[in-house]
C-alpha cells in the first residue's frame, strides 16, 4: 500500500508538478508519474544519468499521496496521455491489468534478459504479477517497502528506566520478539516521565479516510494467524477472516490503542506518527520504512537515538508484516513506449540499482540488498531485509477500493469509536467482502 502523509506534501516546494531534469531531446521527454515525497527527490537526481545515457528528456508528475490514488487511477481509467511510466500502488495491478492500463512486459523482458528471479521474491509477487503466483508481469519491482518500526534507543538505554522494567516484569527492557513484549513496553512507557516530559507508549496506525486503520490492523492480525481466505478454495473467507486467531488480533490491536496511544490518536497515520515520534511524545512509532532514513538524520531523535525493528511474533510464533511500496509500469495509452521500455531497462540494472539505494530509493534487487555490504550500509538497512522476508499484502483484486473501504469501516468503527466486538466487525467484514465478490462474479 502506499503512504498518505502531511510530511511529505511539504514537498510541493521542492517538487512541481511537472519537474522537468533535462531539455535534450524535448520531443522523446518522458513523463513518469509518481507521487511527491523524499524518494521522487532521489528518482528525480537518479533520472539525470538516464538522460545522459539516452538522450531522453525525462518530466515529473508528482502528487501528494493525499490525491495520488484518485488523480492518476483518473487518469487512467480514462486513458489519458500524461503519464509514460507510472510508479503504481501495490494494490492497482489487478485492476491495471484486467483493465488493460499497463503494458505486459514478459516478451520485453525476455528480449532484454531482465529476470524477475533477479528481484526480491515478494516485490514480484506484490508489484508486478497479475494473476498473483503467475508469470504474468505488469511492473518491474521500484520501490520496497514495509510496516516496520522505531523506537527510542536511547531512553531503553536508561539505567533508571532499565532498572524500573526489569523490577516490573523481570526481564530487561529490549527490542520486543512478540507482540505480547511490544503491549508490555508500551504500557510501561504509558504517561512516563522523561527528562521532564510525559510520554505515551506507541505511535499505531488508526485512520479512517484512506487506508491507515486497515494498514496497522493487518499489520498485527497476520501474524495472530488472520487469512483473508480459505487456500483450498479462492474467495471462501468464512472462518478464515473472522477466526479465533483474527478475533484475538483484532482484539489486542484495540487493547493496544486504548492502554498505550498518545493523546489525540483516533485519525493517526503516516504523518501523525512522523510528527509523535519526532517530539519526543513515544517509545516506539508503527510506520513504513520509507520514513527511516529521516527519522535517522532527524537532529531531535535520530543517529544514536532512534532504533529499529521489525513486526514482531504473535501467539503462535507467526511473523508477518504488512507489504507497501511500488512497481513501475509503462502506460498503455502513451505514444512513447519504446522510450519507456528504454528506462524500464536503464532502471533495473545493478549499478542503477545500487545508486538508487545510495540515494534513499529503496531497491528490490537482489544483487543489493542480498550484498554481503547492504546491511551495514544503513542502521536500518537489517531491519529492512528481515522485514522484507515476512511481508503480506493486502487485496489486490480489481475491486481493491470497495474492498477497502469495508475493512476502514469495520476497523475504525471497533478500534477507535469502540462500537460492538472485534467478532462482530469480522463477521461484517466477510460479509461486506461478500457482497464486493458476489458483485465481481467471483463467487
Amino acid at each position: 500500500m502506499k503512504p498518505m502523509t502531511k510530511w511529505t506534501l511539504g514537498l510541493a516546494s521542492t517538487l512541481l508538478a511537472s519537474t522537468a531534469v533535462s531539455s535534450v531531446a524535448q520531443a522523446e521527454d518522458l513523463t513518469l508519474c509518481w507521487a511527491a515525497w523524499d524518494p521522487a527527490n532521489a528518482l528525480v537526481e537518479l533520472s539525470k544519468d538516464f538522460t545522459a545515457e539516452t538522450g531522453i528528456g525525462m518530466k515529473f508528475e508528482f502528487v501528494p499521496w493525499t490525491n495520488y490514488a484518485d488523480r492518476f487511477l483518473n487518469e487512467l481509467n480514462s486513458k489519458g496521455k500524461l503519464c509514460d511510466l507510472i510508479i503504481g500502488d501495490s494494490q492497482w495491478i489487478g485492476g491495471s491489468a484486467e483493465n488493460g492500463h499497463y503494458v505486459k512486459l514478459n516478451d520485453f523482458f525476455d528480449k532484454e534478459g531482465i529476470k524477475m528471479s533477479d528481484f526480491v521474491d515478494a516485490t514480484v509477487v506484490g508489484y508486478s504479477q497479475w494473476p498473483k503466483n503467475t508469470p504474468n508481469y505488469w511492473s518491474l519491482p521500484a520501490f520496497g517497502d514495509v510496516v516496520g518500526w522505531t523506537y527510542r534507543k536511547d531512553w531503553f538505554a536508561k539505567p533508571e528506566i532499565q532498572a524500573a522494567f526489569k523490577e516490573k516484569y523481570g526481564r530487561d527492557l529490549a527490542v520486543p520478539a512478540t507482540f505480547a513484549e511490544l503491549k508490555d513496553i508500551a504500557e510501561f512507557f504509558q504517561k512516563r516521565e522523561i527528562d521532564g516530559k510525559t510520554v505515551y507508549g506507541a505511535s499505531i496506525y488508526t485512520e479512517r479516510g484512506s487506508e491507515g486503520v486497515t494498514m496497522g490492523v493487518m499489520d498485527v492480525l497476520y501474524s495472530f494467524g488472520f487469512k483473508y481466505e480459505n487456500p483450498d478454495k479462492p474467495y471462501e473467507m468464512e472462518g478464515f477472516v473472522n477466526s479465533d486467531k483474527s478475533v484475538a488480533g483484532l482484539e489486542f490491536y484495540k487493547a493496544l490503542y486504548d492502554c498505550c496511544t498518545p493523546p489525540g490518536a483516533s485519525n493517526s497515520y503516516m504523518g501523525e506518527g512522523i510528527d509523535a515520534f519526532k517530539s519526543g511524545q513515544v517509545a516506539m512509532h508503527m510506520n513504513f520504512a520509507f520514513t527511516w532514513p529521516g527519522l535517522q538524520k532527524d537532529e531531535s531523535v535520530g543517529g544514536d537515538k532512534v532504533g529499529f525493528f521489525a513486526n514482531p511474533k504473535g501467539p503462535d510464533g507467526e511473523q508477518f508484516a504488512q507489504l507497501g511500496g511500488q512497481g513501475i509500469s509503462v502506460v498503455a495509452y502513451s505514444d512513447k513506449q519504446e522510450a519507456a521500455l528504454k528506462y524500464i531497462k536503464w532502471f533495473a540494472t545493478a549499478d542503477v540499482q545500487k545508486k538508487w539505494w545510495s540515494l534513499g530509493g529503496f531497491s528490490c534487487l537482489k544483487a543489493v540488498v542480498e550484498d554481503p555490504g547492504f546491511a551495514a550500509s544503513q542502521p536500518y538497512a537489517q531491519t529492512f531485509l528481515d522485514s522484507m522476508a515476512i511481508v503480506k499484502d493486502f487485496w489486490a483484486e480489481p475491486s481493491y477500493a470497495s474492498l477497502l473501504q469495508a475493512s476502514q469501516k469495520r476497523f475504525h468503527d471497533y478500534v477507535v469509536a469502540g462500537q460492538g466486538t472485534a467478532k462482530d466487525a469480522l463477521d461484517g467484514l466477510v460479509k461486506d467482502w461478500t457482497e464486493v465478490f458476489e458483485d465481481d462474479g467471483k463467487i
